[in-house]
Formats: structure tokens, C-alpha cells, sequence
């Protein structure tokens, strides 16, 4: 690992129980802080680098096509952070009280927490880790925590060569410079027939470029991010090409693992299909290249229309992230002198969503009570709903689910908001929102990449683009179905469209396990039969199939049409019951995340 990452010290000096022996025989506040300070870099190490193993960990599940490894190494890569948080608070407090209540210490502990971490590549993370550790021992509390890198913290170095390997062209693509992509990850195990699909990437290349070959337009080098890209069931290599007018063109090529070895499956180069396969937050990709700035920049100049920080959270730096986010949408605000109002599209029964009408962002919180159109019963509250919305992080394997950035102790400036939308949140949304002064303080905050909903989008949409909605809308509800995520709420209005048509649920207070969920039909009883059905007692949610249809409220009945063509399995009791069953033994049902047409033709 490179000099400037994470050093774990390794003597016993640094151990858990000798620094607490030394903050109890402290004699002053100074020295508390400072050996506080050193215990929370301490716990950083160790989090930091048990996270970065993971991507190795991740290409030998790939090796060894185990997929059910890959799921559980994300789940643990999801909550490593956490729990590393959840033991070190109340440790720190138990040890020295005072430093979760008087500030003065607090600022002790950053003065000497900067100079530890001043000159390392992963400051800003340390840095966020700090902060973490702020919030997690004022939690419950209206006090903010900023969400930032600090003033101090060092830009990352330039490791740009380390970043991503370049191959000459000079015109048309050959298998020979298709060899040494495949070759980038260093697999244990072979490949089923490298030179076979080394000819057809190449040839599938040229076919797409053909039309590109004037002088200014070949291909002048590929650049390949140097290491595999690694999720569910697949791996990825990442990387463009620089054509001679310098342009850019996104490649990715996808790879399968089978019993006869490992195989190209697909070719991605439009922009559209690379933003949806990484368009999931969610969903991490484990990526075994440890430099995630040069990363998040380089996925940045594939997709330009996707925010920087969200590039962080695709390759599984949340915390990075999340302060990128923030950065971006106050820029937002600032350039386009908006400020933020109440979201476009049908309002919520449980969540207000906000959003300034240019930003890249919609915002939410949870009302205290569900509005009078609330369809299931009593409202749990705004920590039940809370909970489901969190969970999306466990369960999102997809990426047909919109990811959630939610924040704790967030402070925002008053004037960034709509009066209007101002009285609401204190009127409807009081247990999470307060004014301080200048400030709005929010116990928490939900931020989500902002998407059409998609009955407000098939009303304005070509034909040709809402066909194209309404089919990804199945491959939405198939995709989760497949994660074990079911949404009893249907309702088209809880989905939404991103500016590539790729479709996401966004709306999860309906969400349950799939395999919780009863499937029943009606079909064979008799017509004219007054009896109630024997599903009407049972408890617990009961899925109807051939009601679908009429439970995603597309009122246009040409793209109903559309959607019973192609997603016409999913009325039918056969197809959930068997991936019920499926999900009931223990299997990971694929799932689609490119389109066929990127699919490799085999004879």
C-alpha cells in the first residue's frame, strides 16, 4: 500500500486499554484532549484499512463465483464505518464525559487531531471521521456538526499515473491492445477464451467507431482504470477512449464468471447505459485501485451530468461524499440565486420534498403525521419511516432503488429557503426541524439525486421516450423483486425518471421483504361468485399479480399495452413464485443492468 496511506502503529503503546490507563491519569483537560485525539486516529486506522481490504475480497468471491460473499462483503462495507462509530462513542465518554458536552474540549481534540492526519492521502476522510465521531456523541441532540474536511486538511496529491493504465491505437482497435485490458485485474483463474473475446470486443469497437473514422476521430489511446470493478455477480473494467480530436468515449467491458472460466459478456460505451450502470449510490462498486479522488474524477469525465459526489458513494466513500454533496447543492443555490421550494410533482402522505428549481438534488423530511391519503392504517412515525429509508442501504443490490444521503445535525442557512416552505416544515415537520436563529437545524436530512416522477414525465415524453420509461419500469420492480425488495404501493408516482430514462422507486414507506409477501390471485374463481376469497383473512401483505396493472395507473393505454408485452411474467403467480422460491434456497437471482444490445453475439 502507498506511503501516504494509513499507517496503523503497531506497538503497545497505541492500544485501546493503554490510552484509556493514560486519559484517566491525565492531569490536565489539554492532555485528555490530545491522547483523545490520537485514540480516535487510532480507530480510524483500523476502520480505514479494514475497509480497503474489501475490494480484494470482492475479486476473490468474482474468482470463485460466490456470489453470496460478494453480497455479505457489501453489507460489511456498509457497516464498518457505523459500527466502528457506534463502539468508540460511548467508550469516549465513559472515559472522559466532558468531551461529549463542553466544546472548549472538543476544540482541544481538533487542534491536535489535525496535525496527526496534515500530509496523508486520506485527510479528508479522517477528517470526516472526526466528525462522525462529534455527532455520534451528540446524537438526539439539536446541536449541528458541519459536514466538511476541515481548512487544514491537505488537496489529495496527483496520483493520476497510478490511476489509470494508457494503450496506444493510433486508429483501429486491435485484440492484441484488447489482451492487455482484459489482463488489468490479474485474475487467479483463467479466462474461458481470452482471444475469442479480445477479437470480439475489438471488432464490436470498430464497428461502433466506424462511423468516427475521419482523421480527427480515430482512436488516438485507451485509458483503463487500473483495477477490476467489482459487484453481485459481475466484474467491470472501467476506463475511455481519447479519440484524436480529443474527445472522450466511456468503455466498459463486463465480465461473467462461469464453471469454464471467466468471459466478456457485454461492451458499454454510450454515455446513457455507463451512467446507468452507475447510477446506483447504492450499490457499491468495490474497486481494488485505492485512490478515490483521481477515481470519482476520472467516472467524472465519463459522466458529466452526474455530480462529483455522487461518484464518491458509487465506489463506497459515503462520508466523502456526502460532504461533496453538500458542497455541490450550497454552490447550486449560490450560482442560480434560487432558493429551495416545495418539490414538483404530487406531495407526499408522509415525506415533504423540496428542491431548488435548478438543482441536481431533491430534499425530504418526514412529516410527523401522514396526510389524510395515507393508504396503510396508522402512521408508524417519523423514526419507523426513517428506518426504511436507512435500511435502503442494506437492501439496495440493484440499483433500481434512488439512493439516500441522509445527514444528522444538519445546519442550512435560513435564506436559502421559500417562506412558504418554511412554515410548512414547522408546521408539519416539527419533531425534525427547528430555527436557529439564521439557521435551520435539521435532526436529520434525506438528499436524493433528483428525478422526474414518472407520471409527470409520461406526460410531456416523446412516444418513443415513455415507451421506453414504462419498460424500464418493469426491469425496475424485476430488479428489486430480485434483491428480495417488494413495494406494496405500485403506484407509478413512487417511481421516478433520471435524464437517461433509466427508471428508480424512490418513495419507500411501503417497502417489505419479498419473501414475506403472499401471492394470491382470483383468477380461478367463478364469475358471479359473491364468497369472499380465503386470501381476504389471511394476515400480512397479499400480492395480487394480475392486478398489476391496474395498480401503476398509467392512464395511457398504448404504454399499458407496451408494458403487458414485455413485462407480461410479472402478472403472473409462476413468475414471483419462483423467484420466491429462488430467494427462499438461498440463490442470487441476476439482474439486468446493461441493455442487450451491449450484449457480446456468440455464435
Amino acid at each position: 500500500m502507498d506511503k501516504h496511506i494509513a499507517r496503523v502503529a503497531s506497538s503497545d503503546a497505541s492500544s485501546e486499554l493503554y490510552l484509556v490507563n493514560l486519559i484517566r491519569r491525565a492531569s490536565s483537560d489539554a492532555e485528555k484532549a490530545r491522547l483523545i485525539a490520537k485514540w480516535i486516529l487510532q480507530e480510524f486506522e483500523v476502520y480505514y484499512l479494514d475497509s480497503r481490504a474489501i475490494p480484494g475480497l470482492a475479486q476473490r468471491a468474482f474468482e470463485a463465483r460466490d456470489p453470496k460473499t460478494s453480497l455479505a462483503l457489501s453489507k460489511k462495507r456498509l457497516f464498518v464505518y457505523t459500527e466502528s462509530l457506534k463502539e468508540l462513542a460511548p467508550q469516549l465518554k465513559a472515559v472522559f464525559p466532558r468531551v461529549a458536552t463542553d466544546e472548549s474540549i472538543w476544540s482541544e481534540v481538533l487542534a491536535s487531531y489535525i496535525p496527526l492526519i496534515e500530509g496523508r492521502y486520506e485527510a479528508d476522510l479522517a477528517f470526516a471521521y472526526l466528525h462522525s465521531v462529534q455527532r455520534k456523541l451528540s446524537q438526539g441532540e439539536w446541536k449541528p456538526v458541519a459536514y466538511d474536511f476541515g481548512e487544514r486538511t491537505n488537496k489529495a496529491p496527483d496520483f493520476t499515473a497510478k490511476v489509470y493504465r494508457s494503450f496506444p491505437v493510433g486508429g483501429a482497435v486491435t485484440a492484441g491492445v484488447i489482451m492487455q485490458l482484459l489482463a488489468i485485474p490479474g485474475f487467479s483463474v483463467p479466462y474461458r477464451d481470452a482471444q475469442g473475446d479480445a477479437r470480439l470486443i475489438a471488432e464490436r469497437l470498430n464497428q461502433i467507431l466506424t462511423p468516427e473514422q475521419t482523421p480527427s476521430n480515430r482512436v488516438r489511446t485507451i485509458e483503463m482504470i487500473d483495477g477490476g470493478f467489482y459487484r453481485n455477480r459481475g466484474a467491470y473494467l472501467g476506463g475511455r477512449m481519447v479519440l484524436e480530436s480529443g474527445r472522450l468515449m466511456p468503455l466498459v467491458i463486463a465480465l461473467l464468471n462461469e464453471p469454464d472460466g471467466i468471459y466478456a459478456d457485454a461492451v458499454i460505451h454510450r454515455e446513457a447505459d455507463v451512467h446507468n450502470l452507475f447510477s446506483s449510490t447504492l450499490a457499491h462498486f468495490h474497486v481494488t485501485n485505492p485512490y478515490y479522488h483521481e477515481l470519482a474524477a476520472f467516472l467524472h469525465t465519463l459522466m458529466r451530468e452526474r455530480p462529483l459526489g455522487l461518484h464518491y458513494t458509487t465506489i463506497g466513500f459515503n462520508h466523502v461524499g456526502k460532504v461533496a454533496v453538500m458542497e455541490g447543492l450550497g454552490n447550486e443555490i449560490v450560482r442560480y440565486r434560487e432558493v429551495l421550494q416545495t418539490a414538483v410533482g404530487f406531495a407526499g402522505t408522509v415525506a415533504i420534498g423540496f428542491a431548488a428549481p435548478s438543482s441536481a438534488y431533491n430534499l425530504k423530511v418526514i412529516r410527523d403525521q401522514a396526510t389524510d391519503q395515507y393508504k396503510w392504517g396508522e402512521f408508524p412515525g417519523v423514526d419507523r419511516v426513517l428506518g426504511k429509508y436507512s435500511r435502503i442501504h442494506e437492501i439496495n443490490r440493484t440499483g433500481s432503488m434512488l439512493d439516500n444521503v441522509i445527514y444528522f445535525n444538519m445546519k442550512l442557512d435560513r435564506s436559502w429557503f421559500d417562506p412558504a416552505l418554511l412554515e410548512e416544515l414547522r408546521n408539519k415537520a416539527s419533531e425534525s426541524v427547528s430555527l436557529q436563529g439564521d439557521d435551520v437545524v435539521f435532526k436529520y436530512l434525506i438528499v436524493q439525486r433528483r428525478m422526474t416522477p414518472l407520471p409527470v414525465f409520461l406526460e410531456t415524453a416523446s412516444p418513443e421516450d415513455a415507451e421506453t420509461a414504462v419498460i424500464n419500469l418493469g426491469h425496475c420492480i424485476k430488479n428489486n423483486a430480485a434483491a428480495n425488495i417488494f413495494n406494496k404501493d405500485l403506484d407509478g408516482r413512487n417511481y421516478g425518471v433520471s435524464r437517461f430514462l433509466k427508471v428508480f422507486l424512490y418513495d419507500y414507506d411501503a417497502l417489505e421483504r419479498f419473501t414475506d409477501v403472499k401471492i394470491r390471485t382470483n383468477l380461478g374463481r367463478i364469475e358471479g361468485e359473491e364468497d369472499i376469497p380465503d386470501w381476504f383473512f389471511e394476515d400480512g401483505v397479499v400480492f395480487l399479480p394480475e392486478e398489476m396493472e391496474v395498480g401503476l395507473r398509467i392512464p395511457n393505454r398504448a404504454l399499458r399495452r407496451v408494458f403487458r408485452e414485455v413485462h407480461g411474467d410479472l402478472m403472473t403467480m409462476e413468475y414471483w413464485e419462483r423467484l420466491q422460491n429462488d430467494l427462499r434456497a438461498g440463490e442470487v437471482p441476476g439482474i439486468r443492468t446493461y441493455p442487450e444490445p451491449c450484449d457480446l453475439r456468440r455464435p
